[in-house]
């Protein structure tokens, strides 16, 4: 096939080729002449499995023939002549193993690291084996490094590396991945040199960005019959550019630095690599302006030189469209449109960005179209269903079940699926009504038994059976082995998806997910001996690492021309449109990893790969990629919560342009931005809401038989400020729901208070000599310890009510003197005949004097309202005196009312009377029948806000009423029940 040569073969194919293409176009020129069976005799050597699909895709779309032998690096191990080395062991088994290493480690010297950094120091330790074994670096490599360290750092990195030096032993039955495919590939070249294969082998579509496959790209490159493909080889880089390459801590992070590298160890220049076909790139004078842009920072002076040299611009950037959007959102919604007007157009389009949130963004706004792109990532298994599923059950342990666990389970779509799935949703539901009225936060068995005993549904008991099986007892704290809490883990996972009467299989380990949520588990539990004992928390990470380095795939059938690909699928694919998204730094390219073990210049030394190696490979695909025939090039001005930093190629590429006026490139420029602008136009009027008129203020006139019969004394304030509260309460029948896990409120903190000064006061009735404060402050710590939960809301009550005890106490006696104890949270009511209307009331507290008054006590725990909000709003304890002289409390009859007081106890104490001489009981009963007349009439509205106190006042039923639509100024919309 190839012509005997003295130099290494080596070819390259320009940016902008279809590469997969190009390259079956140069063998059938090369073998042009050659009998059929010549093909078949080729060996292709390939570097990912996208890469052989598509190979094999372009011959099947040719016309017949016999295809060539296809591998990929990682099965040249397959052959039969070099099979006798040990396969490798799964990584995790690797991980989980360093994992007890680092463990030990750390029990024997505890100053080394703390112990939370367990699993990251032994992922980054494997991270660090991984390259060392496919560079050739050995331990001794690193410990030969001459460091003058005075902080002890390079000690304890030496210390780490001691205890995996065993593992890069050549001779191990059980190397790493990485160690098998770099003595693969060192066992093949010696084969090689002995006896040279009398058949062709290309290398085709690598960078020999690693180690391991550079030494096989170098040995094929020197074959008789062996050739190099190189991706993406810049032509138009003249040789003092290439000759610049050649410092790594300068110029790693240049597109085609692996390639210099390369060409460095064959000893070949640069321009004397020829072009492996003649098929011309898209754009080459966009190639010329790419090469130009991305040159070397040391050499980027030569673009006042050279500059001049590449022309009239316009035509090289007339297909590059530039969309700086305002926001991530922008971004993706003007992609989503270009993605949907080519799908109209019958246009092949991809997205390509290594944003994994921007495509998912893209995605979303795909599916109103109904436009299913096909995603090369696909979605990470533990956001999947059965991912989320699996990671829920695993926190169910280590720590006590709590109401929100429970019901974010109960809720999941995998839960109860294999039957009765729509009795457990309505069980589930009774079940979230019962916790967020009646608690407990933190459920036990008991609680399930006592609640399915109140249920009318037979399958209550056998499903409250079920959820104390499968949710409770799994508080256990102590480290367990890694084997024990994985099957226990899948074990409970299986009953909770199955359900508590199942009927077939569950759907947790069916469908695309489900299988490869299985796939990773059994991988799991095969290699949990390795893994020793963890806590529930550090199980729960482990696991959730594990989903994390699966994706799924989209089963359904997505767009055939729509796709979404990462930087690597494009070296790989063609697409009449490239849309280069997330062109920031931090996101394209990405920051380096930080490295706890070796500092650039240490790598350097030491022969491993500088932090900037994937940096290059990024420049490489967006220099590749940039060079497709139609191209957009998007980032987004602003994140989330700060401005964002172009990536460096597009602020490249735009300063080049701006200092080109001359040859158009400003003008060039304009337009792509131009362009750019349209698009975003286009998004923001989509997105641009159709004019609605605002929602009314609200002001329902139900009839007068819908309408409320009973308020409480407590109501009758909310009646007069805003008495749509009062119409979703009780015409509606409209609640708050409760939370899920209560909070230390001022609601609880009043009930609580309640019941600390009726018990301090009943107790002391009859013993006045022991109304003190201490008596006091210990009724407050034993009612405080039995009935808040919360060690800091104790706390802080119990600060509060000590500041007034004294206060309370003393007030008290005076108190005392007037009049004696005689009811305590006394029930009360008094009706309104004519209109079959009653009004209720609830007394904290009602003494008694000699004289046969009653002296009626409401306790505060904020601020007591004033004398002026009484007289027009808060009639609470002026209606409790009407009612006490109307129809008397509990046990009390009907008496005059000597008194009425707000107890204040915020603020040291303070005691605020009902100004009952203003606002007798007659006239405020008076009043009061007034209003409730108002309020039967079915012509009266009940409006929104009527009387709030302060314009910040929330009300439950705000979002009902529509408010923030209309405010105060607006006149109030009476109309029906609706």
């Amino acid at each position: 096939m190839f012509e005997p040569s003295d130099t290494p073969r080596v070819f390259g194919l320009p940016p902008g080729v279809d590469f997969p293409q190009a390259l079956i176009a140069g063998l059938q020129t090369f073998l042009e002449g050659h009998p059929p069976e010549q093909m078949a005799r080729v060996q292709l050597i390939v570097n990912t499995r996208r890469m052989a699909r598509r190979i094999r895709t372009l011959f099947d779309q040719g016309s017949p023939g016999l295809l060539p032998r296809i591998n990929l690096v990682t099965d040249l191990g397959e052959d039969w002549g070099i099979g006798q080395i040990p396969p490798a062991i799964p990584p995790l088994r690797r991980r989980l193993e360093l994992t007890q290493l680092v463990a030990g480690l750390l029990e024997q010297q505890p100053d080394l690291a703390p112990r939370s950094s367990l699993f990251d120091l032994a992922d980054s330790l494997a991270s660090l084996m991984d390259e060392m074994q496919g560079e050739g670096v050995s331990p001794n490599a690193i410990e030969a490094l001459d460091i003058t360290d005075q902080s002890g750092h390079w000690a304890r990195i030496k210390t780490f590396l001691g205890i995996v030096r065993h593992y890069f032993d050549a001779e191990s039955d059980e190397p790493d991945m990485e160690a098998r495919q770099r003595l693969v590939i060192e066992r093949l070249v010696a084969k090689w040199q002995d006896t040279a294969p009398d058949h062709p082998i290309i290398v085709a579509g690598s960078t020999g960005s690693r180690g391991a496959t550079q030494l096989l790209m170098q040995a094929v490159a020197r074959l008789p019959q062996g050739a190099l493909v190189l991706p993406g080889f810049d032509f138009d880089m003249p040789a003092p550019v290439w000759t610049a390459l050649g410092d790594a801590m300068l110029s790693e992070d240049h597109p085609q630095y692996r390639f210099h590298r390369l060409l460095s160890a064959l000893n070949m220049p640069a321009n004397q690599v020829p072009r492996w076909h003649d098929t011309p790139p898209a754009n080459p004078a966009r190639n010329k302006v790419l090469s130009l842009a991305l040159r070397p920072a040391p050499v980027t002076d030569q673009w006042l030189s050279d500059g001049p040299d590449l022309g009239d611009l316009t035509p090289a950037m007339q297909d590059v469209t530039l969309i700086e959007a305002p926001s991530s959102r922008a971004e993706a919604l003007a992609i989503a449109m270009r993605l949907r007007k080519a799908a109209e157009d019958g246009q092949t389009a991809a997205l390509i960005t290594p944003d994994r949130t921007l495509t998912r963004q893209v995605t979303a706004a795909l599916d109103r179209w109904a436009i299913l792109p096909d995603d090369s990532a696909g979605q990470p298994l533990h956001l999947s269903p059965p991912g989320r599923f699996l990671r829920h059950v695993a926190d169910l342990f280590g720590q006590p079940l709590t109401a929100g666990t429970l019901l974010t389970l109960l809720k999941h779509p995998l839960t109860h699926s294999g039957g009765a799935r729509g009795d457990h949703l309505r069980l589930t539901r009774e079940l979230e009504l019962h916790l967020r009225r009646n608690g407990p936060p933190f459920p036990e068995p008991s609680d399930f038994t006592t609640w399915a005993a109140g249920q009318k549904d037979p399958l209550a008991a056998t499903w409250a059976a079920w959820l104390s099986a499968c949710f409770c007892g799994h508080e256990i704290r102590e480290d367990q082995a890694l084997a024990t809490r994985a099957s226990t883990h899948l074990d409970i996972a299986e009953k909770i998806s199955a359900g508590c009467q199942p009927e077939g299989d569950s759907e947790l380990w069916k469908d695309t997910a489900g299988r490869e949520a299985l796939s990773a588990t059994t991988t799991l539990t095969d290699e949990a001996p390795h893994g020793g004992a963890l806590s529930a928390r550090d199980y729960a990470s482990l696991f959730h690492a594990i989903l994390s380095r699966h994706e799924v795939r989209n089963p359904d059938t997505p767009h055939p021309h729509i796709l979404i690909w990462g930087t690597l699928e494009a070296r790989v694919q063609g697409a009449d449109l490239l849309i280069l998204a997330g062109l920031n730094e931090g996101t394209w390219p990405g920051m380096p990893d930080p490295d706890p073990w070796l500092n650039r210049a240490l790598r350097h030394q030491a022969g491993l790969l500088l932090p900037e190696r994937r940096i290059g490979l990024s420049a490489h695909d967006f220099q590749q990629a940039a060079a497709a025939p139609e191209v957009w090039l998007t980032r987004s001005i602003r994140s989330d919560d700060a401005e964002t930093v172009p990536s460096r190629w597009v602020n490249r590429l735009t300063n080049l342009l701006s200092g080109l006026s001359a040859q158009g490139g400003v003008a060039a420029l304009k337009d792509m931005r131009a362009r750019g602008a349209e698009w975003l136009a286009l998004a923001r009027a989509l997105e641009a809401p159709d004019p609605i008129d605002p929602a009314p203020r609200p002001a329902p006139c139900p009839p007068a038989k819908a309408r409320p019969r009973q308020l409480s004394v407590t109501e009758i304030q909310r009646l007069i400020r805003d008495p749509y509260a009062i119409y979703a309460k009780h015409v509606l029948n409209l609640r708050p729901l409760d939370p899920l896990m209560q909070a230390p409120d001022a609601l609880l903190r009043g009930i609580v208070l309640h019941g600390v000064l009726e018990s301090f006061i009943r107790e002391t009735k009859d013993a006045p000599e022991r109304c003190t404060k201490d008596l006091l402050m210990q009724k407050a710590v034993s009612d405080l310890a039995e009935n808040v939960p919360w060690a800091e809301a104790r706390a802080t009550w119990l600060a509060r009510l000590d500041r007034v005890a004294d206060w309370f106490v003393e007030t008290e006696a005076a108190r005392r003197l007037l009049a004696t104890p005689t009811a305590f949270e006394a029930r009360g009511s008094a009706g309104i005949d004519r209109l079959d209307f009653t009004l209720t009331a609830t007394a904290d507290r009602i003494d008694m004097d000699d004289a046969g008054g009653l002296h009626i006590y409401d306790y505060k725990t904020g601020t007591p309202p004033s004398r002026d909000e009484q007289l027009h709003f808060d009639r609470q304890l002026l209606l409790e005196a009407a009612i006490a002289e109307q129809s008397g409390f509990g046990d009390l009859a009907a008496a005059r009312v000597a008194r009425a007081i707000f107890i204040g106890l915020a603020s040291g104490g303070k005691e605020v009377a009902a100004p009952l001489t203003e606002e007798p009981p007659e006239k405020v009963w008076q009043e009061f029948e007034a209003l409730i007349t108002t309020y039967a009439a079915p012509t009266t509205g009940y409006t929104a806000r009527r009387a709030m106190r302060n314009k910040d006042a929330v009300s439950d039923y705000d979002q009902l009423a529509r408010f923030g639509e209309w405010d105060i100024t607006t006149d109030p919309n009476k109309s029906g029940v609706g």
